[in-house]
């Protein structure tokens, strides 16, 4: 069966390029194409294509509005974000609309046929440079809201707390730390500090649900 595709952008260069590009597949066809937003959505309703590549920057109705309008309306639809824009707002707001795949212009050659086969799979797919950003832009909301108390000790508290969950004593830790058991005895007093608590059994308990420890293990 034939994977129908629209294409949208407002510019018929690019979206001659893309036509000839899929249609060097056997089993792509591209249904219809849009120069404007507007039209997208209208056509999207109409062709009820399988692939809906969607640049970002068009007239009358953006990529991002009509991609919000199109999902509403044929949620059945994957649209791949094609943009020359690797900015973390355009990447942010495509994907809060739902869109299934988001690719640069520049590598569209490259990557647009294995993204929509991809996407039909029900696969997310991102250029290798948004990836790059979505992971840091993830990472730095983590940092910004990370409630997490395991957050407020030092790498090596978190080395001990692990050991002391895992039932070994303040002399074992020591050996494998390298360290005094005097050091060790002052790392789970500061342990205890920040945890806010003064049993073992408690250590223990977070260690379980922060991921430090399994009790399947």
């Amino acid at each position: 069966m034939d994977i129908k595709i629209l294409i949208a952008d407002d510019h018929s260069i690019a979206r001659e390029g893309l036509k000839a590009l899929l249609e060097k597949e056997k089993n792509m066809v591209v249904v219809a194409e849009a120069k404007n937003g507007r039209e997208a959505v209208r056509l999207a309703i109409e062709a009820k294509p399988d692939i809906i590549i969607m640049d970002i920057n068009m007239p009358e109705l953006n990529g991002i509005e009509a991609t919000r309008q199109i999902i509403a309306e044929t949620p059945q639809a994957k649209v791949i974000a094609l943009s020359m824009y690797s900015d973390r707002r355009y990447i942010s707001r495509m994907l809060k609309v739902g869109v299934a795949a988001y690719l640069l212009k520049n590598n569209a050659s490259e990557e647009l046929v294995t993204a929509i086969r991809a996407v039909l799979k029900n696969q997310g797919y991102l250029s290798h440079k948004v990836a790059n950003v979505v992971i840091k832009d993830y990472s730095n909301r983590l940092g910004q809201c990370d409630e997490s108390p395991l957050s407020r000790l030092t790498s090596r508290e978190i080395e001990v707390l692990q050991l002391i969950a895992e039932g070994f004593s303040s002399g074992d830790i020591a050996d494998r730390l390298c360290v005094s058991v005097k050091t060790i005895s002052s790392n789970r007093r500061q342990l205890m500090d920040k945890l806010k608590t003064d049993s073992i059994a408690e250590l223990t308990k977070i260690s379980i649900r922060e991921g430090l420890i399994s009790l399947d293990d």
